[in-house]
């Protein structure tokens, strides 16, 4: 094996925040050995220490206590010397959107000193791996997400570096561009014996790495090659086939709400996956399937994610909280249109970025909007949420025509953005006043709602703590609950969970699953395809048109039966750009 490109020993990084009444501890006890020339993943739950670790790692931030070692350099003794032979990709990536491609890649060839006759042949391979080489001309503020993503990728490699690190480099990007993403990273591996370190939240791009490791809570939980992790719940894994009259969303509410029989469940390809307890009994598992066949599923990486991340016994806490999900009214569906789209066009001066689509939703129905980056489905989003009016076509929402009486409108929907669009500098308690207030909320009634959305998205505890400073799966609960405090008819829901881990992204869904039952609308955008799963019916864009419309079950028939989502997305996109061939 070769050296190991990083070693820590005994690592720990704690960090005072204002509110809190002890440091945090993001990173604790630490120790880890990651291999040269290989792709290595961390993965782990929203505030597991995956962020502070790479920032150590790339010298920006000293560790509290333990040794730290990278290309064989004490980073915390010479910091400067480690990252003249690195480069760091962080999540949010600082491009110039006013300076075009080209002018991005020769700021940072500047930056970090790359002479100009290395990088005229090393600008040329990284326009030819991005597929950017017709676009250096574009200013950066003009590309898609992947676009984005893949010119950031180019940057940070101006500089043929010894050691990548990427941070959570997919989050927010389509299936399309995920995977030319992971082309790219692997190619660089494969031809230039590359060693990257690769922090992320899909379990299928760990599955590709040599090695994992899982953190959470800032501890090292397991580590190991992709086989050995996934071993962990290997016969442990069934398919169950929802009866007639039953969605794959319904059963897998019902099965994942029995945690002391089942670690996890995911609805996938019109039947459910799950994991079963290696302790619960045969019988137990039988009479909560209630006569549904159970097929056995080899194992994943994400299967032995989630048992170690649930090896402890439920907690009375979860127990309360999934009798509280059980005893919601159902309220099916009932046919009645709570938003009618016809022939919706958006026009940007000569651009169309929506062009004449044509939908309806009913009470209750959890409806998804799918596409690649720059498809049109953000535009449609905006004007379903009057936050941008339609150029023409009939818009209605809630009984509200949205052409009209947008204000109206708005006072029945809720909205949850991609980004964190609270204010960071108030409290938790502060923000759900201000909304509460700006929703029309006064008075007992705010107070009664307050201490409602408290409870239900557990931020007890957490009144007192400016928002902007909780990690990031507590700030997603705060947007939900200041998006449901007024008690909306729609929900809007913008990339909730970009970024999320498959344990965050569970619950969620479940909170989803019921709203959906006590009648809410939600209208949601997702790039994670496994998502689409649990939508009703969905809806897939691309360059402003709607190529597919219905239940997962008929679009994935559309696409040939492709199996997954993520295929059938990918197939019925690529047949549209390729003109219609498959």
């Amino acid at each position: 094996m070769d050296a190991a490109v990083l070693s820590g020993r005994g690592l720990s990084r704690h960090f005072n925040v204002k509110g809190a009444a002890a440091p945090v501890e993001a990173v604790r006890d630490v120790s880890l050995e990651v291999a040269s020339g290989a792709l290595t993943a961390l993965v782990g739950p929203d505030g597991a220490g995956k962020t502070t670790l790479l920032r150590m790692a790339a010298g920006l931030l000293a560790p509290s206590g333990g040794n730290l070692s990278v290309l064989g350099i004490d980073v915390a003794a010479r910091p400067q010397e480690v990252q003249d032979r690195i480069s760091y990709m962080p999540q949010r990536f600082g491009l110039y959107e006013d300076l075009s491609v080209q002018e991005n890649m020769d700021l940072y060839a500047d930056l970090h000193g790359v002479p100009a006759h290395v990088r005229r042949k090393r600008f040329a391979r990284l326009l030819h791996m991005t597929d950017l080489a017709q676009f250096t001309s574009r200013p950066a503020g003009k590309l898609s997400g992947g676009m984005k993503q893949k010119l950031g990728l180019a940057c940070t490699l101006v500089r043929l570096p010894e050691l990548l690190l990427l941070d959570e480099p997919t989050v927010g990007v389509d299936p399309l561009s995920r995977r030319e993403l992971w082309e790219i990273v692997q190619q660089l591996v494969d031809e230039e014996r590359l060693s990257v370190i690769v922090s992320t939240s899909y379990m299928d791009e760990a599955e590709r790495c040599q090695q994992v490791f899982v953190m959470h809570e800032g501890r090292l939980l397991a580590s190991g090659a992709p086989g050995e992790l996934r071993s962990r719940a290997e016969g442990l894994c069934f398919t169950a086939m929802p009866r007639a009259g039953e969605s794959a969303r319904g059963l897998q509410a019902r099965l994942i709400d029995a945690r002391e029989l089942v670690v996890d469940a995911v609805p996938e390809g019109g039947h459910v996956r799950f994991i079963r307890r290696p302790d619960a009994s045969d019988g137990a598992v039988a009479r909560l399937l209630d006569g549904l066949p159970a097929k056995p599923a080899p194992a994943r990486l994400e299967d032995g994610f989630m048992m170690l991340l649930r090896a402890a016994p439920p907690s009375p806490a979860a127990a309360v909280e999934h009798r509280a999900f059980q005893e919601t009214g159902k309220v099916a569906a009932n046919g009645e249109p709570m938003i009618e789209v016809r022939d919706l066009v958006r026009k940007f001066g000569d651009f169309t970025a929506v062009a004449s689509t044509s939908f309806s939703v009913a009470r209750g129905e959890i409806f998804g909007l799918l596409g690649p980056n720059g498809a049109g489905k953000t535009t449609t989003f905006r004007m379903l949420c009057g936050l941008l009016p339609a150029s023409s076509g009939f818009l209605q929402v809630a009984g509200v025509n949205l052409r009209h009486a947008r204000a109206q409108a708005r006072a029945k929907v809720g909205y949850v953005s991609q980004k964190f669009a609270l204010y960071g500098n108030l409290t938790v308690r502060e923000n759900l006043d201000f909304f509460g207030g700006a929703y029309g909320l006064y008075g007992k009634r705010l107070e009664q709602r307050t201490s409602q959305v408290l409870d239900e998205f557990q931020l007890r505890g957490q009144e007192h703590m400016p928002s902007g400073q909780l990690p990031g799966g507590f700030k997603q609960r705060l947007a939900m609950a200041t998006g449901l405090l007024h008690e909306p008819e729609v929900l809007f829901l913008d990339e909730p969970t970009s970024g999320a881990d498959p344990l965050a992204r569970r619950e969620f869904w479940r909170r989803i699953t019921t709203l959906s039952e006590q009648g809410v609308t939600i209208v949601v955008t997702t790039h994670f395809m496994e998502e689409a799963e649990y939508c009703d019916r969905i809806v897939i864009q691309d360059a402003g048109k709607l190529l597919a419309i219905g239940t997962p079950r008929e679009v994935r028939a559309q696409a040939g039966n492709a199996g997954n989502m993520e295929k059938a997305f990918i197939a019925i996109v690529e047949k549209n750009r390729n003109g219609g061939a498959p």
